[in-house]
């Protein structure tokens, strides 16, 4: 199966605003791809979803739930430094390696530059649906 890493971006838009990102969230609902996640991600989206867009702990309890329920936990050993200008996107490299990723999507500029990680491509939502319906 393939395993993919979601940067923060990804779970805010999937969840908020649907599109390409709901498609993917959705994809792992059906169990066609398996989410990796690790606790400092979790914790990246909670803060975005309290500061950014003020949802209520209720919300955020509802929401935090919910990928809890279609993702698989790591808990990366590894400490990564790779990205200096934004240093939360070094959380998302870390749980690709540890888990053994196939993929990144982000829509973060940071993460998107790399292209690759090790053996591990980073593309945006649509690049990574184009590739998963052609497999």
């Amino acid at each position: 199966m393939t395993k993919i890493v979601l940067d923060t971006n990804v779970y805010i838009s999937g969840i908020l605003f649907k599109g390409k990102p709901r498609e993917i969230l959705n994809l792992a609902r059906m169990g066609k791809v398996e989410i990796l996640i690790s606790e400092k991600i979790i914790n990246e989206i909670e803060r975005v979803l309290r500061l950014k867009f003020k949802r209520t702990t209720f919300e955020i309890f509802l929401i935090l739930t919910g990928i809890r329920n279609i993702t698989t936990f790591v808990s990366p050993i590894l400490k990564i430094s790779e990205i200096k200008n934004d240093e939360p996107d070094n959380r998302v490299l870390e749980c690709a390696i540890e888990g053994k990723a196939n993929y990144i999507i982000s829509g973060d500029k940071h993460l998107l530059s790399l292209k690759k990680y090790k053996e591990i491509e980073i593309l945006n939502a649509g690049e990574f649906l184009n590739r998963f319906r052609s497999d």
